[in-house]
């Protein structure tokens, strides 16, 4: 295998972070001691109790080398998180938002409201007006525009979530609809937990598709320290239209990798060595290794879901390098350094 300081060099030319912190990149900082033999990564074991039926998905997905090839719209991948009468689909791929029938079968009730934040409304926002609304004239959507980034993430700005769905008249018959990356996500999704609606996840950073958007973690932080503040609570689904890390900045897809390799670290020796031979092209952004990572990344974490929903012990796996990456950021401030950034340093403590 090849040294783990070599295969995950995450670093970027420096006129692409220059809205860094500073110049240290605790990415390729905390990954380029790996090689020691500290972390030998390998698959948990577990036995799913008898009687429970279920899709083991990543146990029964082979890695694959992955082609460079342009993107293919068409029929979604699908990974289903297994939870009884709650599971839920996670869709996967490219134009997603132009497959309406995909958001609208999800949809309870006549209204929704899309939360969503300043980068991304005038990205896609339109678009997934478009996707909820073709064809079904009956859905009328509201939505709500909070300020972007980490440090927004606390009571005040979900206010502006709940007093936007009360002047609406919303009431528990209609749908939030989460638009952005895991604070929107985590947001949005704690708001319909305390309004007590359903909810869709439409995650567009890395970070997100690959980790927060899927097992129903949803949260605020609070100035003693982050994500204190929350409830577990499972969406309708997860739509991924991988379009949407074509406007993703390189900071932000470097972050969002250090959860991709957290899975290989704690349980996916084969991904692990997969990523070793192919992060060049994640960080080219090539779409097919990047549908692959992001599949196999929400397949690791729907079995882990499946079997700890509420992190009693297996599921504690997936907190690899956040103890000591919530301590970063929320001894720093919320937002100077990318969780991506934080976990990644966490991972080499």
């Amino acid at each position: 295998m090849a040294s783990i300081s070599n295969a995950f060099s995450l670093s970027l030319p420096s006129n692409r972070i220059a809205n860094s912190s500073s110049d240290f990149n605790p990415i390729t900082s905390a990954l380029s001691g790996l090689d020691s033999g500290e972390f030998s990564p390998g698959r948990v074991a577990v036995s799913k109790p008898s009687g429970i039926g279920g899709r083991i998905c990543a146990n029964a997905t082979p890695v694959m080398d992955q082609p460079v090839g342009e993107k293919s719209s068409g029929a979604p991948t699908i990974v289903e998180v297994d939870l009884g009468n709650r599971s839920y689909p996670i869709y996967i791929g490219s134009g997603l938002f132009d497959q309406p029938e995909l958001l609208q079968k999800h949809v309870h009730g006549k209204k929704v409201i899309v939360v969503t934040n300043t980068t991304i409304a005038p990205l896609y926002l339109d678009k997934v007006v478009e996707a909820l609304t073709k064809g079904n004239t009956a859905v009328s959507v509201e939505y709500v525009i909070l300020p972007d980034g980490e440090k927004f993430k606390d009571m005040d700005t979900l206010m502006k979530v709940f007093d936007k769905a009360i002047e609406s008249r919303l009431d528990r018959r209609c749908t939030f609809v989460a638009l952005g990356g895991g604070v929107i996500g985590d947001m949005c999704g704690f708001a319909a937990a305390s309004f007590l609606v359903n909810f869709i996840q439409i995650p567009t950073t890395v970070m997100a598709q690959v980790d927060s958007s899927v097992g129903g973690k949803t949260g605020i932080n609070h100035p003693l320290g982050k994500n204190l503040i929350g409830a577990f609570y499972q969406p309708q689904c997860v739509l991924i239209d991988t379009d949407t890390l074509d406007t993703l900045p390189d900071r932000e897809l470097a972050s969002g990798l250090a959860e991709v390799i957290k899975y290989g670290l704690i349980r996916d020796a084969e991904f692990f060595q997969w990523q070793e031979k192919n992060m060049e092209k994640l960080i080219a952004r090539n779409p097919n290794a990047l549908a692959y990572a992001i599949k196999r990344s929400c397949e690791n974490k729907a079995e882990v879901v499946s079997f700890d929903e509420k992190e009693s012990g297996l599921r504690a796996t997936l907190n690899l390098g956040h103890t000591f990456g919530h301590a970063i950021e929320t001894g720093f401030g919320y937002g100077q350094w990318l969780h991506g950034e934080a976990v990644a340093a966490g991972h080499g403590c």
